[in-house]
């Protein structure tokens, strides 16, 4: 996670205040709300929508070293098939976890800390939901996929579906086959 200016602004749907906790450990909350889902939440052939609803069910517990954040998030997913390249869809559900520093620690300057208190949860989020989307989604687990000579869809052209293709490295003795005459048959010479 990449270290953020400080100074969060907290109307924003990704900054939670932890002021109710106070710095007493043991001490918890939970935290639900729906947010808007971010442009970047996205590999190439799958995303979560931007401005889509995303579902946040966090606990926040106050630690010695700052607060701690559980839960899941859950997101709708577009996609395009790996294999057929159909529209799809479906649901991505992610547990988060994260501590949440009170100050930077001197061992890991990149570790999230509170903005007085105020967290951000733009990184913890992205890391978590990009990780978790299929690198090649696919529309059923028993789509064939496209045909390669003629890019239809496998599942719509049938068993009986092929091309007639000769490899290209055969395709120069392929020109001069037809024309080339045959060898005299050595059975038919007369003697």
């Amino acid at each position: 996670m990449s270290a953020r200016a400080l100074h969060l602004d907290p109307r924003s749907p990704l900054v939670l205040d932890t002021r109710e906790l106070g710095r007493r450990p043991g001490s918890m909350r939970h935290a639900r709300r729906t947010i808007p889902a971010p442009g970047d939440w996205a590999l190439e052939l799958v995303r979560v929508p931007e401005g889509a609803d995303v579902e946040l069910d966090l606990k926040l517990e106050s630690v010695m070293e700052g607060v701690l954040v559980t839960g899941t998030a859950d997101a709708p997913l577009a996609a395009e098939c790996g294999r057929c390249l159909e529209p799809t869809g479906g649901r991505l559900t992610v547990d988060v976890q994260e501590l949440f520093g009170y100050e930077r620690a001197p061992d890991d300057p990149e570790a999230p800390v509170l903005d007085g208190d105020l967290l951000d949860l733009t990184d913890l989020l992205r890391d978590a939901v990009v990780l978790a989307l299929p690198l090649n989604p696919v529309c059923d687990d028993e789509c064939a996929g496209l045909c390669p000579g003629c890019g239809g869809k496998l599942a719509d052209l049938g068993p009986d579906h092929i091309h007639d293709t000769l490899d290209p490295r055969w395709a120069a003795l392929g020109a001069i086959a037809p024309s080339a005459p045959s060898p005299p048959d050595p059975l038919m010479q007369e003697s």
